[in-house]
This record gives structure tokens, C-alpha cells and sequence, in this order.
């Protein structure tokens, strides 16, 4: 191949990886989940890498007991922590294409809530 020839090849790609880089990133800051519990009494959003942004109780969270609303909330979140992994995947592969290490993540994402 010609040296000449390679080198802007080498350069297209670099562009290109840039710009889907940046396309990602702006894609993942508006990423996130949301999940409310099957009766309403707790609401979670999490941000793109799972981080409680935001818990929400109803009137109704108070009559349960402690121990029951804190697996409520924990098996709610856990839904939108997967929520927010799969806006995650999409975007990733959507940018970059898919590939061992998003397979390998996408694969690691548990399928049941609550365990």
C-alpha cells in the first residue's frame, strides 16, 4: 500500500472514531433508567453508570415494613440500573459497532430483578 495512501486512511479512521466518540458521549449524558415498583410506592432513576439520581416514595411506601420497603427499593432500582445498561449497550454499539468487550458486559447484565 501506498505510504501516502495509508496515512489517510490512518486519519479517516482517527476522524471517525473522534466523532463517534463525541456522539457517544453527548448520547450517555442523557442516558439513565427509571423504574417505579409494580404498586407504585417507590420510584428510582439512576444516571448512565447506575447512580441514584432520584428515589421517590408514596404515602403508600409507609405502611410497609422497613424490611420490606428497603427490598422494594433495592429491586426497584435494580430494574433501573439495567434500564440505564441497556441505553448504555445500544449507545455504545450504535457508535462503535459490537464487539467482545460490550458482549461481555451485555452478557454480565443479570435478567431477573430482585435476586
Amino acid at each position: 500500500m501506498d505510504p501516502a495512501q495509508y496515512l489517510a486512511d490512518y486519519d479517516d479512521r482517527l476522524t471517525r472514531a473522534a466523532t463517534g466518540a463525541q456522539a457517544a458521549s453527548a448520547s450517555l449524558r442523557q442516558a439513565g433508567g427509571t423504574a417505579t415498583s409494580p404498586r407504585g410506592e417507590v420510584a428510582v432513576t439512576v444516571s448512565a453508570g447506575g447512580a441514584l439520581d432520584d428515589l421517590r416514595l408514596t404515602p403508600a411506601a409507609r405502611a410497609l415494613e422497613a424490611d420490606q420497603l428497603a427490598r422494594l427499593i433495592m429491586t426497584t432500582a435494580r430494574q433501573a440500573q439495567r434500564e440505564a445498561g441497556a441505553q448504555v449497550a445500544a449507545i455504545m454499539t450504535e457508535h462503535f459497532g459490537e464487539d467482545a468487550a460490550l458482549r461481555l458486559v451485555a452478557h454480565s447484565t443479570p435478567p431477573e430483578v430482585g435476586r
